[in-house]
This record gives C-alpha cells, structure tokens and sequence, in this order.
C-alpha cells in the first residue's frame, strides 16, 4: 500500500488543481465572450448602421427634392453625390475569418469611412442651410416637474409650449 501513494503527486497539487481549474475556466470564458461578442456586435452594428442609414436616407430625400423642382446648386448636388458614393463604399456584409485571411477581401477602415461620411454630411447640410443633427433632442425634466437626471424616453422632436396644453374640446396630444 506504501508503494501506490506517490509524494511527488501530492508536492504539486496546488499547481495540479490550479491547472485544471484554469483550463475549465478557460474553455468557460470563451464560450461566454464569444456569446457576448456577437450580441455587441450586433448592437454596434445596428447603432453605426441606424446613423449611416439616416445619412443615405437625408441624401436621397434632398435628391428628390432638387430633382422634382429642378433645383442646379451644384455644390449641394456633388455632396449629395459622393455621400451617396462614401454609403455605397460602407460594407454591408461581415467578412468571414478565412477570406481575411487569404486576403480575398479588402481591409477597410470603417472607422475612417464613418468620419468621412460623417463630414460630408456636415457639408451638405452647410450647403442646404440645414442644422446636421442626428441626436434625439433632451426633454427638461424641471419643465415637467420631473427630477432631473432620471432617466426618461428622448423625444426625437421638441414639443413647443402650445402642443403640451390640452385642447378646447379637452384633448391633449
């Protein structure tokens, strides 16, 4: 019986437990951050695409608008033209890791993409006399009578003063 116990094996058992405990952390970890990796990426994605698809969207509407009524301001159609240009270029699938890494696809710098569009952005609506916005606009919780800093739902457009009153007929909108 003295022969099968090995002292060498109990000397190291720290390190032994350790190990293993590392390793099933390890393989843990990675099933639980690629679980959360994709569903922040998926957030990102739908967060950069919700404002490049406001920027195609604002693009086309102003290019209807000048086609309709004939409009020739040429510095408003050229932005009008390469934003349109910079959003085609933005792209819309995620790579696969094996085409990355044979190098089939090309390595696009969406980060700078996104400033370029972003500031071509700013142009167009220089050139139209458009405030460029994009943030849903800030209620005043002291206005309501609220308490400041909570957190309440963000109007996308500001109610003037006359729209929160109620109506004759005692509606209020």
């Amino acid at each position: 019986m003295a022969d099968e116990f090995d002292l060498e094996a109990l000397v190291h058992l720290e390190q032994t437990f350790y190990d293993a405990g590392y390793t099933d952390g390890f393989a843990h970890g990675r099933i639980h951050g690629l679980i959360e990796g994709r569903a922040l990426g998926r957030e990102k994605g739908f967060e950069i695409w919700e404002e490049i698809g406001f920027y195609e969207g604002f693009a086309n509407t102003w290019q209807a608008i000048y086609a309709m009524n004939g409009h020739s301001d040429q510095r408003a159609v050229h932005h009008i033209k390469h934003l349109l240009d910079l959003i085609s270029q933005f792209p819309r699938i995620n790579p696969s890791a094996t085409a990355v890494a044979s190098g089939v696809t090309e390595d696009i710098d969406i980060s700078k993409l996104q400033r370029q569009i972003r500031s071509r952005y700013k142009a167009l609506c220089a050139s139209l006399g458009v405030k460029p916005t994009l943030r849903a606009v800030e209620v005043d919780a002291t206005e309501d009578g609220g308490i400041p800093g909570t957190d309440q739902q963000k109007q996308v457009w500001k109610l003037e003063e006359d729209a929160k009153r109620p109506t004759m007929q005692g509606l209020s909108f």
